[in-house]
């Protein structure tokens, strides 16, 4: 760090001109970034993609379907509906990519009242046809009395990716002027506040530039395009406060030189240390083999990685360049000796410090009660802002045209592969016997198959009639269930499962030997494979980042229970945050409309919240340590640390609740929940944790606080009036 600290000054008109190059280099790409993201993150390579594809390859179903639900006023004639319907289907013959169209005079049940969906089937997947998307915007027109409107999953898809984008741009708007106020507060001056935005937004560019590289090897999702400038800015910004901080106070007594090195030196390993912990965090999603979690692991860890190195880099040059302009444009003079109403409380609690140490713990407990209850589910339409029309024209096609009882799609799709023709009478024998054994089960409601549909039940009789040659009233049937040696059933569960209790009747019945191979598919054996990969990987994950942690720092701090004290302290208020976010949104509080928790969200925000909240830790626990190194006094290292350092941590906590919590104002579900709950992650850190517990815990575990295997001396105290000059 001593190295790095001389470099970056003697050189920092060269390390300034580098980071403009990387820049601007970057930057350029980070604007193409939009165009290479596609959906939820949600691809998993297990049965239910198998099945898809051979839905795709062997029964020819279209890889990608868009719906136009046309909707008309009651003014409005059958005839002049009619011929709007056909010449709006007429109009997209031309469509690139388009390999067919199901009118809704194709097929019964596709008109009701006033309502009538059509098909456009593509052989592209969803992620592939924003193009095809745009022009069929531009052909599509209402008429008086007369609408039609683009949905399914392609459309909802762009959507996302737009709202996404327009909640970047909102979040932003609502975030950097708070956080731009809070950095004045804390410095007291424009340049010294404005450089951490700076830096924030260094990092950003940089970042999603080398993000959309990895575009080339990796299936990247549109959430990304949140994720990154959430945990780019906010870090970013952790960590120039805590640089210039340290800057401003060796600069009064020193020169620039040496005011760039000790600060490089001191603030640059905290930093070094806490990014260290970040990007452990964010490494144990790479355990888990779903695009979503990957994408915010790489985009993650590659901008903890360019906020540390800007920070100890480019920032360090900037500084060394300013010197003492860096107080320059001033508002008010900052008073740096104040130690606040945090350190003061902080004075008060050390004073009884098993209360108040309890009395944390009996809120925090309270806070994670309802975890118990939390609802884990995969984002999907109801992801989108109300106010969508594909997302409103969705809600409509699903009201009128799918029955009530299936609305929750509580349905299986399983192919039977056997080993000869599919129709012959052996084969059929086999696949029966397999579809009354699933029609027997008690949390069956129905089997569609060839044999349901036909109303042929002995499959002799059924060979028979599927052999005859010309018409054959089986025809349609044996066209869109049969394939070779392939038939495909559908399985409809009771709709009072639960999707619990619906992925572990696919989970069981997958596991069967039911002497025919079969692969199930639907979106609950998609669900299934989802869930099963978290709860199998995430604790390889969650072991990593515990014990990584703890090694880190306790080579920093050179103890046993300052480490184990932290992550006790974190798990336990992170699982409170995950209880207030189920109260507020499961539950429908704060005039939040009821929903589920999006599945991303308790796995994503341990893993970041818990590395951003070492941050704080290494930033104060390495001041106590400075302290108590030349005092030996605990207690007295304790509050010097805790005062020293309280004004700076709640500066960097403020804002980083004030950029995350900024996504609590957007529109896509999944991220406002995700923002709202890294808020209150940070919060919840900076009140309870840093306030309360971490003094009072400091205060009852006296020196033992820096116990380390027997080797860690007790510092002899230095004279009380050196202590008092301190």
């Amino acid at each position: 760090m001593k190295l790095i600290g001389h470099l970056s000054f003697k050189y920092k008109k060269t390390v300034i001109g580098i980071w403009a190059f990387i820049i601007i280099a970057f930057g350029f790409f980070a604007l193409q970034l939009p165009s290479v993201l596609s959906g939820n993150g949600f691809e998993f390579d297990g049965e239910y993609k198998e099945t898809r594809q051979i839905l795709d390859e062997d029964f020819e179903q279209a890889k990608s379907t868009i719906i136009l639900l046309f909707e008309k006023e009651n003014s409005v004639s059958e005839d002049d509906w009619h011929t709007y319907i056909n010449d709006t289907l007429d109009n997209t013959r031309n469509i690139t990519d388009l390999e067919g169209t199901v009118s809704p005079f194709d097929r019964e049940g596709m008109i009701t009242d006033n309502t009538s969906y059509a098909l456009l089937l593509f052989e592209k997947d969803s992620s592939e046809l924003g193009d095809t998307i745009n022009d069929l915007d531009q052909l599509l027109k209402n008429e008086p009395g007369l609408k039609v409107t683009m949905t399914g999953e392609p459309v909802i898809v762009q959507d996302l990716n737009e709202a996404s984008q327009k909640d970047l741009v909102k979040a932003e708007s609502i975030g950097l002027p708070i956080a731009l106020i809070v950095l004045i507060l804390a410095f007291g001056g424009l340049v010294a506040a404005g450089i951490p935005l700076v830096i924030g937004v260094v990092s950003i560019l940089t970042t999603m530039g080398i993000v959309y590289f990895l575009s080339y090897s990796f299936s990247l999702s549109i959430f990304v395009l949140n994720i990154v400038p959430m945990i780019g800015l906010a870090l970013s910004i952790d960590f120039a406060l805590l640089v210039i901080n340290r800057f401003k106070e060796e600069i009064k007594t020193r020169t620039t030189q040496e005011a760039v090195q000790i600060t490089v030196l001191t603030a640059g390993r905290s930093i070094v240390f806490s990014g260290l912990c970040v990007f452990i965090g964010l490494l144990g999603l790479m355990f888990i083999q779903i695009d979503i979690f990957q994408n915010v692991a790489l985009g993650g860890m590659a901008v903890v990685l360019v906020a540390a190195l800007s920070a100890i880099t480019l920032l360090p040059a900037l500084l060394g360049l300013l010197g003492h302009k860096i107080n320059a444009l001033s508002i008010f003079k900052a008073n740096s000796r104040q130690a606040g109403i945090w350190s003061s409380f902080a004075k008060f609690v050390m004073k009884k410090p098993l209360i108040m140490a309890l009395t944390a713990l009996f809120i925090l407990i309270v806070g994670l009660i309802p975890v118990k209850d939390i609802n884990l589910s995969i984002p999907g339409t109801d992801s989108l802002p109300e106010t969508y029309q594909s997302r409103i024209a969705y809600e409509t096609f699903t009201e009128k045209f799918i029955p009530a009882d299936r609305q929750d799609d509580k349905h299986v799709t399983i192919i039977f592969e056997t080993d000869r023709a599919v129709l012959t009478s052996a084969s059929l024998e086999d696949i029966k016997t397999v579809t009354d054994l699933l029609l027997a089960d008690e949390d069956v409601s129905e089997v569609e198959s060839p044999f349901s549909l036909s109303g042929i039940q002995d499959p002799a009789s059924f060979a028979q009639a599927a052999s005859q040659e010309g018409n054959s009233p089986l025809a349609p049937i044996l066209d869109n269930y049969t394939a070779g040696d392939k038939m495909r059933v559908n399985v409809y569960l009771k709709e009072e499962l639960t999707s619990r209790q619906a992925q572990e009747w696919i989970r069981n019945w997958s596991n069967k030997d039911l002497g025919v191979t079969t692969f199930f598919g639907g979106s609950i054996k998609f669900e299934q494979e989802i869930f099963d990969e978290i709860y199998e990987k995430a604790p390889q994950g969650l072991l990593l980042i515990l014990v990584s942690t703890f090694i880190i720092l306790m080579i920093a701090f050179r103890s046993i229970l300052i480490p184990l004290k932290a992550i006790i302290m974190n798990i336990l208020s992170l699982a409170a945050t995950f209880g207030i976010v189920v109260w507020i949104f499961q539950e429908g509080h704060l005039g939040i409309e009821p929903t589920s928790i999006a599945l991303i969200l308790p796995v994503f925000v341990f893993s970041l919240v818990f590395g951003l909240s070492m941050d704080y830790e290494v930033f104060l626990i390495s001041r106590i340590q400075e302290v108590y190194h030349e005092t030996g006094d605990n207690d007295q290292a304790t509050y010097i640390g805790l005062t020293s350092t309280s004004k700076i941590i709640t500066s960097a906590a403020a804002i980083m609740i004030v950029v995350t919590g900024a996504f609590a104002f957007t529109g896509v579900v999944p991220v406002k929940q995700i923002g709202i709950g890294i808020a209150l992650a940070i919060f919840i850190d900076a009140t309870i944790v840093r306030m309360v517990l971490v003094p009072a815990l400091m205060k009852l575990l006296g020196d033992w606080n820096w116990w380390f295997f027997g080797l860690q001396k007790k510092p002899v105290k230095i004279a009380q009036a050196s202590k008092n000059s301190h």
